[in-house]
Protein backbone atom coordinates (compact mmCIF):
# COMPACT_ATOMS: atom_id res chain seq x y z
CA UNK A 1 0.00 0.00 0.00
CA UNK A 2 1.74 3.02 -1.13
CA UNK A 3 1.69 6.26 1.48
CA UNK A 4 0.33 9.33 0.11
CA UNK A 5 2.58 12.85 0.17
CA UNK A 6 0.12 13.53 2.70
CA UNK A 7 0.33 10.92 5.12
CA UNK A 8 4.48 11.55 4.65
CA UNK A 9 3.81 15.00 5.68
CA UNK A 10 1.80 14.10 9.04
CA UNK A 11 3.83 11.33 10.21
CA UNK A 12 7.03 14.30 9.77
CA UNK A 13 5.16 16.69 11.42
CA UNK A 14 4.12 14.09 14.40
CA UNK A 15 8.19 13.16 14.76
CA UNK A 16 9.08 16.22 15.15
CA UNK A 17 6.52 16.74 17.72
CA UNK A 18 7.76 14.39 19.59
CA UNK A 19 11.49 15.39 19.21
CA UNK A 20 10.44 18.71 20.27
CA UNK A 21 8.15 17.84 23.42
CA UNK A 22 11.90 15.20 24.11
CA UNK A 23 13.86 17.95 24.04
CA UNK A 24 11.71 20.28 25.90
CA UNK A 25 10.92 18.00 29.10
CA UNK A 26 15.05 17.33 28.80
CA UNK A 27 15.71 21.18 28.95
CA UNK A 28 13.58 21.12 31.66
CA UNK A 29 14.91 18.54 34.10
CA UNK A 30 18.13 20.54 33.29
CA UNK A 31 16.96 23.56 34.30
CA UNK A 32 15.87 22.30 37.74
CA UNK A 33 18.78 20.17 38.12
CA UNK A 34 20.71 23.61 37.87
CA UNK A 35 18.10 25.65 39.97
CA UNK A 36 18.65 22.57 42.64
CA UNK A 37 22.26 23.08 42.67
CA UNK A 38 22.15 26.79 42.89
CA UNK A 39 19.54 27.21 45.65
CA UNK A 40 21.01 24.45 47.50
CA UNK A 41 22.59 26.87 50.50
CA UNK A 42 19.89 28.86 50.17
CA UNK A 43 17.01 26.21 50.52
CA UNK A 44 18.95 24.60 53.60
CA UNK A 45 19.15 28.46 54.69
CA UNK A 46 15.65 29.17 54.87
CA UNK A 47 14.43 25.42 55.81
CA UNK A 48 16.98 26.54 58.85
CA UNK A 49 15.52 29.55 59.74
CA UNK A 50 11.80 28.38 59.21
CA UNK A 51 12.27 25.98 61.70
CA UNK A 52 13.21 27.91 64.89
CA UNK A 53 10.56 30.52 63.51
CA UNK A 54 12.34 33.41 62.40
CA UNK A 55 9.74 34.76 60.48
CA UNK A 56 8.29 35.30 63.92
CA UNK A 57 11.17 35.60 66.12
CA UNK A 58 13.42 37.41 63.80
CA UNK A 59 11.17 39.30 61.03
CA UNK A 60 13.61 41.65 59.88
CA UNK A 61 16.48 40.03 58.78
CA UNK A 62 13.77 36.79 57.64
CA UNK A 63 12.16 39.16 55.53
CA UNK A 64 15.27 40.43 53.87
CA UNK A 65 16.31 36.78 53.70
CA UNK A 66 12.87 35.74 51.73
CA UNK A 67 13.37 38.90 49.51
CA UNK A 68 16.71 38.23 48.48
CA UNK A 69 15.39 34.62 47.82
CA UNK A 70 12.35 35.49 45.93
CA UNK A 71 14.43 37.84 43.96
CA UNK A 72 17.21 35.26 42.54
CA UNK A 73 14.12 33.02 41.94
CA UNK A 74 12.50 35.60 39.94
CA UNK A 75 15.56 36.03 37.92
CA UNK A 76 16.10 32.45 37.24
CA UNK A 77 12.68 32.17 35.68
CA UNK A 78 13.62 34.83 33.49
CA UNK A 79 16.90 33.37 32.31
CA UNK A 80 18.93 36.62 34.38
CA UNK A 81 22.80 36.66 34.84
CA UNK A 82 23.62 33.89 36.77
CA UNK A 83 26.39 36.46 38.95
CA UNK A 84 23.24 38.58 39.78
CA UNK A 85 21.02 35.63 41.01
CA UNK A 86 24.21 34.32 43.06
CA UNK A 87 24.68 37.61 44.56
CA UNK A 88 20.72 37.52 45.64
CA UNK A 89 21.50 33.82 47.27
CA UNK A 90 24.27 34.88 48.75
CA UNK A 91 22.30 37.92 50.66
CA UNK A 92 19.70 35.53 51.67
CA UNK A 93 21.62 33.00 53.02
CA UNK A 94 23.20 36.17 55.32
CA UNK A 95 20.09 36.97 56.34
CA UNK A 96 18.93 33.56 57.04
CA UNK A 97 21.30 32.75 59.46
CA UNK A 98 21.18 36.61 60.91
CA UNK A 99 17.77 35.91 61.51
CA UNK A 100 19.02 32.24 62.93
CA UNK A 101 21.27 33.80 65.65
CA UNK A 102 18.62 36.90 66.55
CA UNK A 103 16.11 34.06 67.28
CA UNK A 104 18.61 32.84 69.65
CA UNK A 105 18.35 35.93 71.72
CA UNK A 106 15.01 36.20 71.39
CA UNK A 107 14.43 32.74 72.78
CA UNK A 108 16.12 34.12 76.20
CA UNK A 109 14.71 37.31 76.30
CA UNK A 110 11.10 37.25 74.78
CA UNK A 111 10.62 34.01 76.42
CA UNK A 112 7.42 34.68 78.78
CA UNK A 113 5.74 36.21 75.51
CA UNK A 114 6.62 33.55 73.41
CA UNK A 115 5.24 30.70 75.81
CA UNK A 116 2.04 32.28 76.22
CA UNK A 117 1.84 32.89 72.12
CA UNK A 118 2.17 29.22 71.96
CA UNK A 119 -0.47 28.21 74.48
CA UNK A 120 -2.57 30.39 72.49
CA UNK A 121 -1.25 28.99 69.20
CA UNK A 122 -2.54 25.93 70.53
CA UNK A 123 -5.73 27.09 71.75
CA UNK A 124 -7.05 28.05 68.34
CA UNK A 125 -6.77 31.81 69.31
CA UNK A 126 -5.56 32.77 65.53
CA UNK A 127 -9.11 31.22 64.89
CA UNK A 128 -11.37 31.38 67.91
CA UNK A 129 -9.73 34.74 69.16
CA UNK A 130 -8.90 36.67 66.34
CA UNK A 131 -9.36 40.37 67.40
CA UNK A 132 -7.06 39.72 70.85
CA UNK A 133 -4.68 37.36 69.08
CA UNK A 134 -4.47 39.98 65.64
CA UNK A 135 -3.49 42.98 68.49
CA UNK A 136 -0.65 40.19 70.20
CA UNK A 137 1.13 39.20 67.32
CA UNK A 138 1.55 42.78 65.83
CA UNK A 139 2.98 43.50 69.76
CA UNK A 140 5.01 40.66 69.97
CA UNK A 141 6.01 41.17 65.97
CA UNK A 142 7.43 45.20 67.40
CA UNK A 143 8.96 43.14 70.20
CA UNK A 144 11.68 41.03 68.33
CA UNK A 145 12.14 44.01 65.59
CA UNK A 146 13.28 45.91 68.53
CA UNK A 147 15.55 43.29 69.53
CA UNK A 148 16.77 42.66 66.35
CA UNK A 149 17.61 46.60 66.64
CA UNK A 150 19.61 46.08 69.46
CA UNK A 151 16.83 47.86 71.71
CA UNK A 152 16.73 45.18 74.37
CA UNK A 153 14.55 47.63 77.06
CA UNK A 154 11.81 48.31 74.20
CA UNK A 155 12.03 45.02 73.19
CA UNK A 156 11.13 43.79 76.65
CA UNK A 157 8.08 46.44 77.34
CA UNK A 158 6.42 45.16 74.04
CA UNK A 159 7.06 42.02 75.20
CA UNK A 160 4.94 42.65 78.19
CA UNK A 161 2.35 44.11 76.45
CA UNK A 162 1.64 41.23 74.13
CA UNK A 163 2.14 38.99 76.84
CA UNK A 164 -1.41 39.20 78.22
CA UNK A 165 -2.80 39.61 75.25
CA UNK A 166 -2.24 36.63 74.03
CA UNK A 167 -3.63 35.11 76.96
CA UNK A 168 -6.89 36.53 76.97
CA UNK A 169 -6.59 35.12 73.52
CA UNK A 170 -5.87 31.90 74.98
CA UNK A 171 -8.79 32.30 77.28
CA UNK A 172 -11.45 33.34 75.12
CA UNK A 173 -10.29 30.29 72.38
CA UNK A 174 -10.70 27.83 75.19
CA UNK A 175 -13.73 29.14 76.04
CA UNK A 176 -15.45 28.94 72.38
CA UNK A 177 -13.45 25.30 71.25
CA UNK A 178 -14.49 23.90 75.03
CA UNK A 179 -17.72 25.70 76.03
CA UNK A 180 -19.67 27.34 73.20
CA UNK A 181 -20.83 23.77 71.51
CA UNK A 182 -21.76 22.92 75.02
CA UNK A 183 -23.84 26.16 75.51
CA UNK A 184 -25.59 25.43 72.10
CA UNK A 185 -26.65 22.21 72.89
CA UNK A 186 -28.16 23.25 76.20
CA UNK A 187 -29.86 25.37 74.89
CA UNK A 188 -31.27 22.92 72.52
CA UNK A 189 -32.03 20.94 75.61
CA UNK A 190 -34.05 23.82 77.24
CA UNK A 191 -36.09 24.44 73.91
CA UNK A 192 -37.04 20.63 74.38
CA UNK A 193 -38.19 21.08 77.89
CA UNK A 194 -35.46 18.26 79.18
CA UNK A 195 -36.20 19.56 82.39
CA UNK A 196 -39.45 18.02 82.80
CA UNK A 197 -38.05 14.63 81.33
CA UNK A 198 -33.97 14.35 81.74
CA UNK A 199 -33.90 17.09 85.49
CA UNK A 200 -30.53 15.02 86.81
CA UNK A 201 -28.80 14.65 83.82
CA UNK A 202 -29.73 18.34 82.49
CA UNK A 203 -28.67 19.69 85.87
CA UNK A 204 -25.34 17.60 86.02
CA UNK A 205 -24.73 19.22 82.36
CA UNK A 206 -25.05 22.49 83.67
CA UNK A 207 -23.21 22.12 86.80
CA UNK A 208 -20.32 20.61 84.97
CA UNK A 209 -20.38 23.46 82.62
CA UNK A 210 -20.44 26.03 84.78
CA UNK A 211 -17.17 24.63 87.31
CA UNK A 212 -15.41 24.58 83.44
CA UNK A 213 -16.28 28.31 83.21
CA UNK A 214 -14.94 28.93 86.69
CA UNK A 215 -11.71 26.36 86.66
CA UNK A 216 -10.86 28.69 83.16
CA UNK A 217 -11.34 31.77 84.64
CA UNK A 218 -9.45 30.81 88.11
CA UNK A 219 -6.57 28.60 86.68
CA UNK A 220 -6.36 29.65 82.91
CA UNK A 221 -2.71 28.38 82.73
CA UNK A 222 -3.80 24.49 83.59
CA UNK A 223 -6.35 24.13 81.15
CA UNK A 224 -6.45 20.08 81.60
CA UNK A 225 -9.46 20.26 84.56
CA UNK A 226 -11.42 22.67 82.08
CA UNK A 227 -10.97 20.77 78.95
CA UNK A 228 -11.79 17.50 80.83
CA UNK A 229 -15.14 19.50 83.09
CA UNK A 230 -16.10 20.67 79.28
CA UNK A 231 -15.76 17.37 77.43
CA UNK A 232 -18.56 15.85 80.10
CA UNK A 233 -20.71 18.56 80.11
CA UNK A 234 -20.71 18.35 76.34
CA UNK A 235 -21.40 15.06 76.89
CA UNK A 236 -24.32 15.33 80.19
CA UNK A 237 -26.07 18.01 77.17
CA UNK A 238 -26.24 14.90 74.63
CA UNK A 239 -27.48 12.51 77.37
CA UNK A 240 -30.22 14.73 78.50
CA UNK A 241 -31.48 15.45 74.72
CA UNK A 242 -31.35 11.99 74.28
CA UNK A 243 -33.03 11.00 77.19
CA UNK A 244 -35.71 13.56 76.83
CA UNK A 245 -37.29 11.79 73.92
CA UNK A 246 -37.17 8.14 75.03
CA UNK A 247 -38.94 9.46 78.88
CA UNK A 248 -41.40 11.46 76.51
CA UNK A 249 -42.31 8.74 74.49
CA UNK A 250 -42.48 6.68 77.57
CA UNK A 251 -44.69 9.43 79.38
CA UNK A 252 -46.67 9.51 76.02
CA UNK A 253 -47.40 6.01 75.80
CA UNK A 254 -47.47 3.58 78.23
CA UNK A 255 -47.11 0.34 76.31
CA UNK A 256 -43.76 1.34 75.22
CA UNK A 257 -42.16 0.74 78.31
CA UNK A 258 -41.58 -2.63 78.34
CA UNK A 259 -40.39 -2.24 74.98
CA UNK A 260 -37.48 0.15 75.93
CA UNK A 261 -36.59 -1.47 79.07
CA UNK A 262 -36.32 -4.69 76.55
CA UNK A 263 -33.95 -3.23 74.40
CA UNK A 264 -32.05 -1.95 76.96
CA UNK A 265 -30.93 -5.07 77.36
CA UNK A 266 -30.17 -6.10 74.21
CA UNK A 267 -26.61 -4.04 73.62
CA UNK A 268 -25.50 -6.18 77.25
CA UNK A 269 -26.34 -9.46 76.21
CA UNK A 270 -24.62 -8.87 72.61
CA UNK A 271 -21.88 -7.98 74.22
CA UNK A 272 -22.10 -10.72 77.15
CA UNK A 273 -23.15 -13.27 73.84
CA UNK A 274 -19.75 -12.59 72.03
CA UNK A 275 -17.20 -13.04 74.96
CA UNK A 276 -19.46 -16.70 75.64
CA UNK A 277 -20.89 -15.67 78.31
CA UNK A 278 -25.02 -15.97 79.50
CA UNK A 279 -26.41 -12.54 79.66
CA UNK A 280 -28.58 -13.04 83.07
CA UNK A 281 -31.16 -10.34 83.68
CA UNK A 282 -33.82 -11.47 85.59
CA UNK A 283 -32.35 -9.02 88.78
CA UNK A 284 -31.18 -6.28 86.39
CA UNK A 285 -27.94 -5.50 85.05
CA UNK A 286 -25.64 -5.96 87.49
CA UNK A 287 -24.69 -9.57 87.32
CA UNK A 288 -23.83 -9.60 83.63
CA UNK A 289 -22.12 -6.54 83.77
CA UNK A 290 -19.71 -7.95 86.51
CA UNK A 291 -18.99 -11.15 84.81
CA UNK A 292 -18.33 -8.89 81.45
CA UNK A 293 -15.59 -6.95 83.71
CA UNK A 294 -14.13 -9.60 85.07
CA UNK A 295 -13.73 -11.88 81.84
CA UNK A 296 -12.02 -8.31 80.25
CA UNK A 297 -9.72 -7.92 83.34
CA UNK A 298 -8.56 -11.77 82.99
CA UNK A 299 -8.16 -11.03 79.00
CA UNK A 300 -5.99 -8.22 79.55
CA UNK A 301 -4.46 -9.50 82.06
CA UNK A 302 -3.88 -12.35 79.70
CA UNK A 303 -2.73 -9.76 77.15
CA UNK A 304 0.22 -8.32 78.97
CA UNK A 305 1.50 -11.63 79.68
CA UNK A 306 1.44 -12.66 75.87
CA UNK A 307 3.26 -9.39 75.26
CA UNK A 308 6.00 -9.64 77.91
CA UNK A 309 6.54 -13.26 76.77
CA UNK A 310 6.97 -12.46 73.71
CA UNK A 311 9.21 -9.99 74.29
CA UNK A 312 10.77 -12.75 76.17
CA UNK A 313 10.95 -15.08 73.48
CA UNK A 314 12.39 -12.52 71.58
CA UNK A 315 15.39 -11.68 73.49
CA UNK A 316 16.01 -15.76 74.29
CA UNK A 317 16.31 -16.32 70.34
CA UNK A 318 18.25 -13.20 69.57
CA UNK A 319 20.53 -14.63 72.75
CA UNK A 320 20.76 -18.18 71.27
CA UNK A 321 21.69 -16.76 68.06
CA UNK A 322 24.54 -15.24 68.98
CA UNK A 323 25.43 -18.35 70.91
CA UNK A 324 25.26 -20.80 68.25
CA UNK A 325 27.66 -18.13 66.37
CA UNK A 326 30.05 -18.55 68.63
CA UNK A 327 29.69 -21.86 69.29
CA UNK A 328 30.14 -22.68 65.88
CA UNK A 329 33.74 -20.68 65.59
CA UNK A 330 35.08 -22.58 68.70
CA UNK A 331 33.73 -26.39 66.59
CA UNK A 332 36.18 -28.85 67.13
CA UNK A 333 37.89 -27.57 69.97
CA UNK A 334 36.60 -27.55 73.66
CA UNK A 335 35.78 -24.65 75.83
CA UNK A 336 37.78 -24.47 78.46
CA UNK A 337 34.89 -22.40 80.69
CA UNK A 338 31.98 -20.64 79.40
CA UNK A 339 31.63 -17.20 77.89
CA UNK A 340 30.09 -14.20 79.28
CA UNK A 341 26.59 -14.79 76.59
CA UNK A 342 26.14 -18.12 78.08
CA UNK A 343 26.37 -17.01 81.44
CA UNK A 344 24.06 -14.17 80.47
CA UNK A 345 21.80 -16.66 78.61
CA UNK A 346 21.83 -18.25 82.33
CA UNK A 347 21.27 -15.24 84.34
CA UNK A 348 18.33 -14.23 82.25
CA UNK A 349 16.91 -17.67 82.48
CA UNK A 350 16.96 -17.41 86.43
CA UNK A 351 15.56 -13.81 86.48
CA UNK A 352 12.40 -15.22 84.19
CA UNK A 353 12.09 -17.49 86.96
CA UNK A 354 12.48 -14.71 89.81
CA UNK A 355 10.06 -12.35 87.88
CA UNK A 356 7.34 -15.73 88.23
CA UNK A 357 7.74 -15.51 91.96
CA UNK A 358 7.47 -11.73 92.35
CA UNK A 359 4.50 -11.79 90.44
CA UNK A 360 2.66 -14.36 92.84
CA UNK A 361 4.07 -12.18 95.98
CA UNK A 362 0.77 -9.08 94.58
CA UNK A 363 -2.25 -9.65 94.02
CA UNK A 364 -4.20 -7.62 91.02
CA UNK A 365 -5.07 -5.23 93.36
CA UNK A 366 -1.63 -4.44 94.85
CA UNK A 367 0.32 -4.01 92.07
CA UNK A 368 0.94 -4.71 88.47
CA UNK A 369 4.30 -6.73 87.41
CA UNK A 370 5.43 -6.26 84.22
CA UNK A 371 9.05 -6.77 82.18
CA UNK A 372 10.84 -4.61 79.98
CA UNK A 373 13.72 -6.64 78.66
CA UNK A 374 15.79 -7.42 81.82
CA UNK A 375 14.08 -4.91 84.23
CA UNK A 376 11.27 -5.67 86.43
CA UNK A 377 8.49 -2.96 87.14
CA UNK A 378 6.37 -2.71 90.16
CA UNK A 379 3.23 -0.56 89.09
CA UNK A 380 2.21 -0.07 92.54
CA UNK A 381 -1.31 0.31 92.01
CA UNK A 382 -2.87 0.75 95.58
CA UNK A 383 -0.06 2.57 97.06
CA UNK A 384 -1.98 5.99 98.06
CA UNK A 385 -1.03 9.72 99.42
CA UNK A 386 -2.90 12.42 101.04
CA UNK A 387 -4.13 14.78 98.33
CA UNK A 388 -0.89 17.21 97.55
CA UNK A 389 1.31 15.06 99.58
CA UNK A 390 4.26 13.01 99.89
CA UNK A 391 3.55 11.19 103.02
CA UNK A 392 3.49 7.08 103.31
CA UNK A 393 0.57 6.55 105.79
CA UNK A 394 0.69 3.07 107.71
CA UNK A 395 -1.80 1.34 105.46
CA UNK A 396 0.69 0.81 102.87
CA UNK A 397 3.32 -0.33 104.93
CA UNK A 398 2.49 -4.21 103.87
CA UNK A 399 2.63 -3.53 100.22
CA UNK A 400 6.24 -1.83 100.42
CA UNK A 401 7.44 -4.75 102.68
CA UNK A 402 6.30 -7.14 99.60
CA UNK A 403 7.92 -4.63 97.33
CA UNK A 404 11.32 -5.37 99.71
CA UNK A 405 11.06 -9.06 99.44
CA UNK A 406 10.92 -8.73 95.66
CA UNK A 407 13.79 -6.11 95.33
CA UNK A 408 15.79 -9.09 97.94
CA UNK A 409 15.07 -11.73 95.58
CA UNK A 410 18.01 -9.75 92.92
CA UNK A 411 21.51 -9.38 95.14
CA UNK A 412 23.26 -6.35 94.09
CA UNK A 413 20.25 -5.18 91.65
CA UNK A 414 19.99 -1.15 91.05
CA UNK A 415 16.19 0.40 91.81
CA UNK A 416 14.78 3.10 90.21
CA UNK A 417 11.71 4.89 91.86
CA UNK A 418 9.48 6.63 89.28
CA UNK A 419 7.16 9.30 90.48
CA UNK A 420 4.04 9.70 88.06
CA UNK A 421 0.43 12.07 88.30
CA UNK A 422 -2.38 12.60 86.56
CA UNK A 423 -2.81 16.00 84.52
CA UNK A 424 -5.13 17.70 86.78
CA UNK A 425 -3.29 20.68 88.27
CA UNK A 426 -0.48 23.02 87.10
CA UNK A 427 2.54 21.08 85.00
CA UNK A 428 5.20 22.29 87.87
CA UNK A 429 3.06 21.47 90.57
CA UNK A 430 2.63 18.17 89.26
CA UNK A 431 6.43 17.64 88.64
CA UNK A 432 7.46 18.44 91.97
CA UNK A 433 5.02 16.83 94.10
CA UNK A 434 5.56 12.93 91.26
CA UNK A 435 9.30 13.96 92.73
CA UNK A 436 8.59 14.40 96.33
CA UNK A 437 6.59 10.92 96.44
CA UNK A 438 8.93 9.16 94.65
CA UNK A 439 11.54 10.38 96.67
CA UNK A 440 9.65 9.88 99.90
CA UNK A 441 9.59 6.17 98.75
CA UNK A 442 13.23 5.57 97.91
CA UNK A 443 14.10 6.88 101.73
CA UNK A 444 11.48 4.44 103.05
CA UNK A 445 12.92 1.55 101.06
CA UNK A 446 16.60 2.68 102.04
CA UNK A 447 15.80 3.06 105.29
CA UNK A 448 13.83 -0.50 106.10
CA UNK A 449 16.63 -2.23 104.06
CA UNK A 450 19.23 -0.65 104.36
CA UNK A 451 19.96 0.14 100.88
CA UNK A 452 23.08 1.70 99.94
CA UNK A 453 22.02 5.09 98.33
CA UNK A 454 24.24 4.63 95.32
CA UNK A 455 22.33 1.79 94.05
CA UNK A 456 18.81 3.26 94.53
CA UNK A 457 17.26 6.39 92.22
CA UNK A 458 13.88 8.88 92.53
CA UNK A 459 12.71 10.70 89.64
CA UNK A 460 9.57 12.14 88.91
CA UNK A 461 7.45 12.53 85.62
CA UNK A 462 4.88 14.72 86.92
CA UNK A 463 1.85 14.24 84.30
CA UNK A 464 4.12 13.76 81.00
CA UNK A 465 4.28 10.01 81.14
CA UNK A 466 0.18 8.64 81.66
CA UNK A 467 -1.14 5.13 81.00
CA UNK A 468 -4.61 5.66 80.68
CA UNK A 469 -6.78 8.97 79.59
CA UNK A 470 -7.12 11.64 82.24
CA UNK A 471 -11.05 12.26 81.28
CA UNK A 472 -12.08 9.47 83.73
CA UNK A 473 -11.85 9.47 87.43
CA UNK A 474 -10.53 5.88 86.95
CA UNK A 475 -7.98 6.85 84.47
CA UNK A 476 -6.89 9.34 86.37
CA UNK A 477 -6.61 7.04 89.33
CA UNK A 478 -4.25 5.08 87.19
CA UNK A 479 -2.02 7.86 85.98
CA UNK A 480 -1.57 8.25 90.07
CA UNK A 481 1.21 5.63 90.38
CA UNK A 482 4.70 4.93 91.65
CA UNK A 483 6.85 2.53 89.34
CA UNK A 484 9.26 0.65 91.24
CA UNK A 485 11.95 -0.26 88.75
CA UNK A 486 14.68 -3.57 89.43
CA UNK A 487 17.37 -3.86 87.20
CA UNK A 488 19.06 -6.82 87.72
CA UNK A 489 22.48 -7.42 87.84
CA UNK A 490 24.21 -10.14 85.54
Amino acid sequence: MKTSNFQRMAMILLVGVFLGLTLSSTSIFAQQDIKASLFKKADQALKNANAVQADILAPKNYQKGMGNYLDADKKFENGKNLEDIRENLAASVMHFNLSIKATALAEVTLVDAIKARLDAKQAGAFEFATSYWAEAEEKFLEASGKLEKGDVNAAKKKSGEAEPLFRKAELEAIKVNYLNETWALLKQADDLNAKKYAPTTLLKAQQLIAKAEKELSENRYDTDVARSLARQANYEAKHAIYLQKIVKSLRDDNKLLEANLLASEVPLAKIAETMDIVGSFEAGFDATTVTIIETVRALQDSSSKLEQNLADRDQQIEMLNLRIAEMEETLGGIEKEKSALALKIEAQAKVRAQFDAVEKLFSREEANVLRKKDDIILRLISLSFPVGKAEIEPQNFALLKKVEQAINMFPACAITIEGHTDSHGGDAKNMELSEMRADAVSKYLMANMGLDAASISATGYGESRPIATNDTKDGRAKNRRIDVIIHPKF
